[in-house]
């Protein structure tokens, strides 16, 4: 297995739309690396790139030490699993598997030996004399998968691969790419813009937007410290509350409308920033934010979205703006009463410039 390194890697195209910018990163090996973003912020075409279907316009990749832009895609002994499963109507599974391997001209017995190993490995023993036809849409993507893992590839790429499933599928399946990357241990990268597949699957997250890398960390970091507003908007279902806050003159702040205290220490902190330009904003977890019914009080239950084991409810503040708030359970509140909010100043967060400051 190798490691695939970015140093300040931009795609361009038609010399004018910048696909990806000055990107830098390290993916180790037999890490498996999520690139997660909207639609069109670049984490395609890097995956390109390291397949070799695209060249970068500047800058290099590397497998470990090894500058790979002049190399041929036939020559980096990759395997790329697409969105469309691609698989050959007229073949067998067993033919499809076998394919890449057909192309290199590798002995039958070899073929034969690689190809029910793979198999085994990805429940499809039974159904090698079959036609895609005759599968499902879970069992299209296994075959897909098979052919990628077939020939042996140092780097595993994967792009959406799990768009076109329905739900359920898609959890087994995903479930089933985290086992096997995990007991092959193959370098991989996976590009979605599904948070959840990226949160569950990656053992680090590379978050873009617009051709620019924001932040790379575990789930976990990404989730609990997103290092700009966009960020900690786009991770986390429900999305986080983004609110404007002032401070005022007695270690409190106003939000929305709302007085609350800060701790001192957050409020000294926060002091520091108050000559810089720019509005200052938090944000706020809809499981940080906690509501408390008052007939007196300040927000207004809009609506609610009851999940079974926990409750979405969406809130207007006195200067009208909307925010979620997830309750464990059946709500003790009803669609149009009066609530109070408090807020775990603890775990929020606080943005200048929509950047993260504490």
């Amino acid at each position: 297995m190798v490691s695939v390194r970015f140093e300040h890697v931009t795609k361009l195209f038609e010399k004018k739309v910048v696909a990806v910018d000055d990107l830098n990163l390290m993916v180790r090996d037999s890490e498996f690396m999520v690139l997660l973003g909207p639609s069109g912020c670049g984490k395609t075409t890097t995956l390109l790139m390291v397949a070799g279907i695209y060249n970068p316009t500047k800058g290099v990749i590397y497998f470990d030490d090894r500058a790979v832009n002049n190399v041929e895609p036939k020559d980096r002994n990759v395997g790329v699993v697409f969105q469309s499963y691609a698989l050959y109507p007229h073949m067998t599974v067993f033919d499809n598997i076998s394919f890449p391997l057909r192309i290199k001209k590798i002995s039958k017995d070899e073929i034969s030996r690689r190809v029910r190993e793979v198999a085994e490995l990805l429940r499809l023993e039974e159904l090698l004399q079959r036609k895609p036809s005759q599968l499902s849409g879970g069992q299209q993507q296994r075959v897909a998968l098979a052919r990628a893992l077939v020939k042996r590839p140092d780097v595993f790429l994967m792009d959406e691969p799990l768009s076109n499933l329905d739900a359920r599928i898609r959890v087994e399946v995903r479930a089933e790419i985290k086992n096997l990357q995990k007991s092959l241990k193959i370098t991989t990268i996976y590009v979605t813009h599904d948070q959840v597949e990226a949160m569950s699957l990656a053992d680090r997250v590379a978050l873009m937007n617009a051709g620019k890398l924001l932040q790379v960390g575990t789930p976990e970091e990404v989730y609990s410290t997103p290092a700009d507003l966009f960020v900690g908007t786009f991770i986390g279902s429900p999305p986080a509350n983004i609110l404007p806050i002032h401070l005022m003159p007695d270690a409190t702040c106003e939000i929305s409308g709302i007085k609350f205290e800060l701790p001192y220490d957050i409020y000294q902190a926060l002091l520091k920033f108050t000559d810089v330009s720019g509005e200052l904003k938090i944000l706020i977890r809809p499981e940080h934010l906690r509501v408390h019914p008052d007939a007196m009080g300040s927000a207004k239950v809009y609506t609610m979205e009851p999940l079974g084991r926990e409750t979405i409810l969406h809130l207007e503040l006195p200067d009208g703006q909307h925010v979620k708030s997830v309750i464990s359970g059946k709500p003790v509140v009803n669609e149009g009463e009066k609530v109070n909010i408090s807020i775990d100043f603890r775990h929020a967060h606080f943005y200048k410039n929509g950047k993260l400051i504490i």
